[in-house]
């Protein structure tokens, strides 16, 4: 039997090939190691909200010269949906995610794709955090924030020019305080996780 570098019970052999040769991906790139067991506190972020269980089948560090490590960690998401009868059902999602550990306080952050409704909403409701100054950004990035001072302040140009190279539709980035996450919903394939770990690093080293 092959001994792999996560935690497979329960797992499909499709799932368990895709982590696997994300983990060789990574590996093979990074300088990567799998750490012990660590709280992330997942449960403080929004894009859990709808979580009903969660396990961390693997958390793996990046190392940095900096000794800012980031990490990347691969993800058993259960989660409740209703379906076309209103029936409430339960699914799981693999998922593959990354944490990055920053200097400054941002509050709550949260940073996707902007979509035509964002936009249609924004003309109603001006919630959204633009940049005057780089309106590239704006165009592309729908971002929220509790804190304004804050987030204008950590969101400077070598961070914003970090998300620009993340140009995955479906990344999602949220920061609580210190913390960011980014990942996306669903199976993400090595070749994505690992421009992932990248934005991660590349993170850790001006922010």
């Amino acid at each position: 039997m092959e001994s792999y570098h996560f935690h497979t019970e329960g797992l499909e052999q499709d799932t368990i090939d895709l982590y696997h040769d994300t983990y060789t991906s990574l590996k093979g790139k990074l300088e990567f190691c799998r750490t012990g067991d660590i709280d992330f506190h997942l449960e403080q972020f929004e894009v859990f909200n709808n979580t009903v269980r969660m396990r961390v089948l693997g958390s793996y560090a990046v190392k940095q010269q900096n000794g800012n490590d980031c990490y990347v960690l691969f993800i058993e998401k259960h989660y409740n949906y209703t379906g076309s009868k209103g029936h409430t059902y339960e699914d799981a999602d693999f998922q593959t995610w990354v944490v990055a550990y920053l200097k400054n306080d941002f509050d709550r952050v949260l940073i996707r794709r902007e979509t035509l409704t964002d936009k249609l909403i924004e003309l109603v409701h001006p919630v959204e955090l633009d940049f005057e100054d780089d309106k590239a950004f704006s165009d592309t990035f729908y971002v929220l924030v509790n804190d304004r001072n804050k987030a204008l302040r950590g969101i400077d140009r070598n961070f914003r020019n970090a998300v620009m190279d993340l140009r995955h539709e479906d990344f999602v980035i949220e920061i609580f305080g210190h913390t960011l996450i980014a990942g996306r919903q669903g199976a993400t394939m090595p070749g994505t996780a690992l421009h992932l770990a990248e934005f991660a690093e590349r993170v850790c080293k001006i922010c």
